[in-house]
């Protein structure tokens, strides 16, 4: 049998660009050689596309370079940014059946067929925007590729918190309260939304860009003077921003649950586990930059609180119509025990330590596996694609 080939796809236009590399070197360590042959694909930050020898470095200690300086608060300053600075320029056509066609200067007489990277599926192993948000995703259903994780409507949803809470209120889960303020709105009318937020939750609370992950952008007020400035800090990254009452309220710090979801219209859920943050919340500087904070896995709750968490999981999961997998996060009121539901995570950080898959391995799914099973799982529902009918003849 010949083996499958993987086009592992990571890097990108976002914040979480780092963090991409981390993840897919991961991935492309642990997948299993005997059963596919991998394809890294790189996207630089500023958005071109290479393949071919240059991104093989991921494997050769370009992410452990990448990892240090990201301890080190250098995200600039790494080797794998390096690896994605070079390499054969690559583009999606939007043309089913040609996967992805390496164009090279100068050579412009080539035949497209002689210049497709084929490959099964792609592995899109893209945080942020520019990559978990539907656009990729977009992108590969043009080129009618199979690819792993949540389609165009899933991703989206799922990226934007907006939208997203909208439909978890919709499917009637628990989410904390809060206000979406506009960014427009904000730079003219400061004092009036400023009222308008105050009026409608009592202090602290989190301030959010509505599309970004690994908390960039993200701050918690305690007082006016801190509003002004988290919503100043969470403008410069999107033009929507949510602003959310802090579980607990001033004297309790919630705690931060998290349950992981793999499957597509039968999904199942993982035991859940806690975080424990070094920081006042687990924020970019907490999951990355500092050590200390705690994975505890399974979380310690009682079992119907477990089951609590599971079953919203799976609920989540469905109402953004999210497929393959998805990391669902929760808060818990420490003094009354009440869970809602912060957010779902499309394409969660994906290295062997990553809550994602020790969730699974917790769960009885070890890493490898996982890798398998998700394949697998968008390999389904690109077959499952082919039974829809795009014109009436």
């Amino acid at each position: 049998m010949p083996k499958l080939r993987v086009g592992v796809l990571f890097g990108g236009r976002s914040g979480e660009h780092e963090v991409s590399l981390l993840s897919a070197a991961a991935v492309i360590e642990a997948l299993d050689k005997t059963k596919y042959e991998v394809v890294p694909i790189g996207i630089t930050k500023d958005g071109h596309w290479v393949t071919a020898a240059h991104a093989e470095r991921l494997l050769n200690g370009g992410a452990r370079v990448a990892a240090r300086a990201l301890r080190a608060g250098d995200p600039e300053a790494t080797a794998a940014a390096a690896v994605l600075s070079k390499g054969e320029a690559i583009v999606v056509p939007p043309v089913p059946g040609h996967g992805l066609a390496p164009l090279q200067s100068g050579v412009p007489q080539r035949r497209l067929e002689d210049r497709v990277v084929d490959v099964d599926i792609i592995f899109p192993v893209l945080h942020g925007t520019f990559g978990e948000d539907g656009t990729v995703q977009g992108l590969l259903e043009l080129a009618d590729l199979a690819y792993v994780g949540a389609g165009v409507l899933g991703s989206s949803a799922g990226m934007d918190k907006d939208v997203m809470k909208r439909l978890f209120r919709a499917a009637g889960l628990p989410i904390v309260k809060h206000v979406t303020v506009l960014r427009n709105d904000w730079e003219q009318h400061r004092r009036q939304v400023q009222k308008r937020v105050e009026a409608a939750l009592p202090y602290p609370v989190f301030v959010k860009p509505a599309n970004l992950g690994s908390s960039v952008g993200i701050s918690k007020a305690h007082d006016a003077g801190g509003l002004a400035s988290a919503l100043d800090e969470a403008a410069k990254y999107d033009r929507k921003i949510v602003v959310e009452q802090a579980v607990g309220g001033k004297k309790a710090k919630a705690r931060e649950l998290e349950c992981a979801v793999l499957g597509n219209d039968n999904p199942q859920a993982s035991v859940a586990g806690e975080v424990i943050p070094v920081r006042e919340f687990y924020d970019y500087e907490a999951k990355y930059l500092e050590e200390g904070s705690k994975l505890v896995i399974p979380a310690k709750l009682t079992r119907a609180q477990s089951r609590q968490v599971r079953e919203l999981a799976v609920r989540a999961f469905q109402a953004v119509d999210c497929a393959g997998l998805g990391r669902v996060d929760f808060l818990m009121d420490p003094r009354t025990g009440k869970v809602f539901i912060n957010e779902i995570n499309t394409m969660p950080g994906f290295t062997s330590i990553s809550m994602y898959p020790k969730l699974w391995a917790a769960t009885g799914v070890p890493y490898s596996e996982l890798l398998d099973r998700l394949i697998q799982l968008g390999l389904e529902r690109h077959q499952d694609k082919l039974q829809n009918r795009y014109t009436r003849t």
